[in-house]
């Protein structure tokens, strides 16, 4: 065992590997290829966590861990989080990591966990008083950002409509620092229809779009539904919300810009509508 980490060995069951070949790192193997749907060529449909931050977020969810791997150091930190943990820690030197995963891990750690039944939607809306609606959010990037701004700013849930990527890729679960875990979410079908559901239930839809025909965001008028359930509705980044998803919300809102500025990341314009519309902006 590697010398200088006996709380490692006191708190966890660890398992050191030599041998980049060894079958009993299949979940890490090629990540690149592996990080796709089950439907697709290689795709294992696996959860995986980098570093030490989004795997302790993992290992508090609800997510159910498979295994862990991780050079030494990385390891340590996550003794206490191991604890008594049934998967098993696999310790290995960087370079037998890049080996298996197939580039460079510089955050020295990584986990794998399965996916649990997804929630309904009724389950991601109840109790809920502010959620994100998403329609086209291809980008895994901008996805993870979303989910981190909705956690930080009081958002509720996530609902995905026609054109969303799989917010549980890994590149998302990172840029979310692993609030994607936490953050519940669910697919809204049929799409723009769905959105008459939140309605029904109480739920003021509001659009964002540039369009100078949509309403500030600042504008008494956002919030003159008086509803205490708001729905922000955010498109893609190239064509925006479509028509159909707009003529479905209640009322269009953009952000008021600087001339010759017509938009925003839709991640950071997801921010200032989530600060605007929730408790932290009152």
């Amino acid at each position: 065992m590697p010398a200088g980490t006996p709380g490692l060995w006191e708190h966890a069951r660890v398992i050191e590997v030599r041998d980049p070949g060894d079958g009993r790192l299949a979940d890490f193997r090629a990540l690149t290829t592996a990080d796709r749907r089950p439907d697709r060529p290689g795709g294992k449909g696996l959860v995986i966590a980098e570093g030490v931050v989004v795997v302790r977020r993992l290992l508090a969810s609800r997510y159910p861990l498979r295994a862990v791997l991780g050079v030494p150091r990385r390891l340590e930190e996550l003794s206490a989080d191991l604890a008594g943990r049934a998967a098993p820690v696999y310790a290995a030197s960087a370079e037998l990591m890049a080996e298996v995963v197939g580039f460079h891990l510089n955050r020295g750690v990584l986990a794998v966990a399965g996916r649990p039944p997804a929630p309904s939607v009724d389950g991601v809306v109840a109790g809920a008083r502010r959620l994100a609606v998403l329609e086209g959010v291809g980008d895994h990037e901008n996805l993870g950002a979303l989910f981190r701004n909705a956690a930080a700013l009081g958002v509720d849930g996530v609902l995905l409509g026609a054109g969303c990527s799989d917010p549980l890729y890994r590149r998302s679960v990172r840029v979310s620092m692993g609030h994607v875990l936490a953050v519940p979410f669910a697919p809204l079908t049929p799409w723009p229809d769905g959105l008459n559901l939140l309605r029904g239930k109480g739920f003021r839809v509001l659009a964002m779009t540039p369009s100078a025909s949509s309403v500030p965001l600042s504008d008494p008028a956002v919030s003159a539904g008086g509803a205490e359930r708001v729905a922000v509705l955010l498109g893609s980044e190239g064509p925006g919300l479509s028509a159909g998803a707009i003529a479905a919300a209640d009322v269009a809102v953009r952000i008021p810009m600087a001339s010759g500025v017509d938009s925003l990341n839709v991640a950071t314009a997801g921010a200032v509508a989530f600060y605007a519309l929730g408790t932290f902006g009152r």
